[in-house]
């Protein structure tokens, strides 16, 4: 049997298997993989700007989120 060169999106079903497990299957392999992440963000124009300011939130949100995990637990007296 010869296979095809798929992107990674493709789930084949196994014998006696459930659609809705397949389903299912398939919707995680898509999650993970990023395409939904992706698809999301090319649905609609985003000026460069607009760009640069999320992305830069993001880097202070993940910044602040390091700092806050690095800190030492409150006292507790």
């Amino acid at each position: 049997m010869k296979t095809k060169n798929f992107d990674g999106s493709a789930v084949f079903a196994k014998e006696g298997e459930h659609f809705d497990k397949m389903l299912r299957r398939f919707k995680r392999k898509i999650e993970d993989g990023g395409l939904l992440d992706t698809l999301r963000a090319k649905e609609f124009y985003e000026k460069p700007t607009t760009e640069r300011k999320r992305k830069k939130g993001a880097a202070k949100a993940r910044w602040k989120k390091k700092l806050r995990d690095q800190q030492l637990p409150k006292k507790m007296y």
